[in-house]
């Protein structure tokens, strides 16, 4: 009877143990399961909330050089440029308006009217008070947004001048950061996923960038939608 007792006490204590073992791997499996539904879900809101901070900051370069562009006839090539202008640069303000006057041609030997445009110069604005008002955040331009995890880093510029079938040469820029660097931190496949992605839904390619190298463009690679998204801050 003894033995048949402790046979039984075995037998009743592994059954115990391996209830245990089922109970956890049934934990372990229901967790991988909410994972895998919850983790894109939390993944695309992290990466959501960082590409609108990064594209507000290209918005803001894209403006600058916009305006650069107009004063000087090409785009800066750098930050330091871009600061340097918004803190020195004015635009003029001007009217224009069609007039009329009368000229003595020599070769009829007659009075003719003449027809034109005039532009008279009423003014001028600060690059800064037009761009920006009081708001000093054109002084880190072209440094990235910070976030949790993320190691400090700055947006990469490049310019060049491209000439078109007519030979007409014209400045062009582009400002990116790839979007790894932007998602460090996060999960590794489903930042692989996200770099491979060209909807037009979506940020497009590896970089989120505004302008490019190859065409006459000021144009950001993300969908409108974060642009309505920034229009509502």
């Amino acid at each position: 009877m003894p033995v048949k007792k402790n046979l039984f006490n075995i037998i009743l204590k592994r059954w115990k143990i391996l209830q245990i073992a089922f109970y956890l791997l049934g934990f372990v499996f229901c967790f991988l399961i909410y994972r895998s539904i919850t983790g894109p879900i939390e993944f695309n809101k992290i990466k959501e909330n960082r590409y609108t901070e990064v594209i507000k900051k290209l918005k803001d370069i894209r403006n600058v050089q916009d305006a650069y562009l107009k004063i000087n006839g090409v785009y800066a090539k750098n930050f330091d440029e871009l600061t340097k202008f918004v803190e020195n640069a004015r635009f003029t303000i001007t009217s224009q308006r069609d007039t009329s006057w009368v000229e003595f041609d020599k070769g009829f030997n007659i009075d003719v009217m003449r027809q034109g445009v005039r532009i008279d110069t009423l003014g001028y604005v600060s690059v800064k008070d037009s761009l920006f008002k009081d708001d000093p955040r054109y002084k880190t331009m072209g440094d990235l947004p910070t976030f949790k995890g993320v190691p400090a880093g700055k947006f990469i510029m490049e310019t060049d001048v491209i000439t078109d079938k007519n030979d007409v040469k014209s400045s062009v820029f582009q400002v990116y950061v790839p979007k790894e660097k932007i998602l460090q931190g996060l999960d590794k496949d489903l930042v692989a996923k996200e770099i491979q992605k060209t909807s037009v839904e979506d940020v497009r390619g590896p970089n989120i960038q505004v302008g490019s190298l190859k065409e006459i463009t000021v144009n950001g690679n993300w969908p409108t939608s974060y642009d309505a998204k920034i229009a509502k801050q």
